[in-house]
């Protein structure tokens, strides 16, 4: 069993910076790709970015590129997200998942296990 523990969520105003993390225990793969997904009221769930294992491989949507940069923890079983310059339609629940593979993939159906999410709100 492999449990994801996201957090680092809340209330922001626009402009302003948040801090999410993932930490992932169990029995994980012997090598996996990780990745940030949000999911807004209403709409499908969608990716922010993704990490390969070695964690020199990243991608990011459009929509956050040059403000959220994600990154592992030495011990590669973490994994970060700084979002900067938020903006108010960045709300939305963020999740983290992991996927069996050493590249990342922009598709939730290729993740394996996920977390419960973190809420992130940004006002205007």
């Amino acid at each position: 069993q492999v449990q994801l523990v996201e957090s680092g969520g809340g209330l922001v105003q626009a402009g302003g910076s948040l801090r999410l993390s993932c930490a992932a225990s169990g029995r994980t793969f012997s090598s996996y790709a990780m990745g940030w997904f949000r999911q807004a009221p209403g709409k499908e769930r969608e990716v922010v970015a993704t990490i390969s294992w070695g964690g020199t491989i990243t991608s990011y949507s459009d929509s956050v590129k040059g403000r959220f940069t994600i990154s592992r923890g030495n011990a590669k079983n973490t994994m970060y997200l700084q979002m900067n310059k938020l903006k108010p339609e960045d709300t939305a629940t963020y999740y983290c998942a992991i996927k069996d593979g050493r590249l990342g993939s922009a598709r939730y159906a290729d993740y394996d296990y996920w977390g419960q999410g973190t809420q992130v709100t940004v006002s205007s």
